[in-house]
This record gives C-alpha cells, sequence and structure tokens, in this order.
C-alpha cells in the first residue's frame, strides 16, 4: 500500500502539480497550445522524459525491490534492498528526476514563457537537497559500493 501511495504522491507532485504551477505563473490562458512545430517538440520531450522516468521506477521496483523515495529523511516507501546500478541507473543516479527534468522543459517549450523557469530552477534547488540527503541514507546502507558507484556515474547527466 506505501507503495501506492508514494506513486501516486509522486505523480500528483511531479508529473500534474509542478507543471500546473508552471502554468499558473506563466499567465497562459487555459488550454493554451503553442504553434504546431513548438508543440510537437515539447511533446517528445514530455514523453521522453515520462519513459525515462517510468523505465526507472519499473526497474528499481523489480530489481531494488523497493523505492529510493525518501522525502527529508521521511520514508515514504520501502527502501531499495539492492543497489541500482544498471539499467537506466548506468548512465545517471537519478534517472527517475533526469526524467522529470527532461518532462518539465517539454512542459516550458510549450507554455513559452519565462516565469515558469523560476518554478523550474526552484524544483532543481529543493530536489538537489533531497537527492544530497538520499545519497547520504544510500552511503549508509550500502556503504563502499555506493562510493564507488558514486564516484563512477553523475547525479544526474554530466560528471
Amino acid at each position: 500500500m506505501r507503495n501506492f501511495v508514494g506513486y501516486i504522491l509522486g505523480f500528483l507532485v511531479f508529473v500534474a502539480g509542478i507543471p500546473a504551477l508552471m502554468w499558473l505563473v506563466s499567465g497562459r490562458l487555459f488550454p493554451w497550445a503553442p504553434a504546431l512545430p513548438w508543440a510537437i517538440l515539447a511533446a517528445v520531450f514530455m514523453v521522453t522524459g515520462l519513459v525515462l522516468s517510468i523505465w526507472s521506477i519499473v526497474h528499481m521496483k523489480k530489481v531494488g525491490e523497493g523505492n529510493p523515495f525518501d522525502a527529508y529523511n521521511h520514508e515514504l516507501a520501502p527502501r531499495t534492498k539492492h543497489l541500482m546500478t544498471d539499467g537506466p541507473y548506468k548512465y545517471t543516479r537519478n534517472p527517475m528526476l533526469v526524467g522529470i527534468y527532461i518532462y518539465d522543459l517539454g512542459v516550458l517549450l510549450w507554455l513559452q514563457s519565462w516565469w515558469p523557469l523560476v518554478v523550474f530552477a526552484l524544483e532543481i534547488v529543493l530536489l538537489t537537497l533531497q537527492v544530497r540527503s538520499e545519497e547520504k541514507r544510500l552511503e549508509a546502507d550500502f556503504g563502499d559500493e555506493y562510493r564507488a558507484y558514486k564516484q563512477s556515474v553523475p547525479r544526474y547527466i554530466f560528471k
């Protein structure tokens, strides 16, 4: 049940809530649709981001037998039993977040407004603080194995 609640909460916050806040601060009337080339590019980003995030979640549930999400040291779903170093985790230590960031870039392209960038920047700052907290927990849970992984795979995309 906690897994289900965590996934619903993640959907409500990251897939619906933050983009809704971006739309709200953009000043765009609802519904808003950009010119076709922008709409296509935005949709590609959004779908790509969601696919990466979903792949990461499924891989973690299947291989890691849990979920990484601790909301500022409050466990929202069972912790992973195995350190994730393959699948999408081979390229980035946080593929779910990278997927959400790509999705949000699509939202920004869709909205074509500068104000949502403020929301996006705040999201990155807050989630980076969260990631640092998770990294401490992962280091405590997996020790040298995690420290070696941390040295070889970037937090997001670039080392």
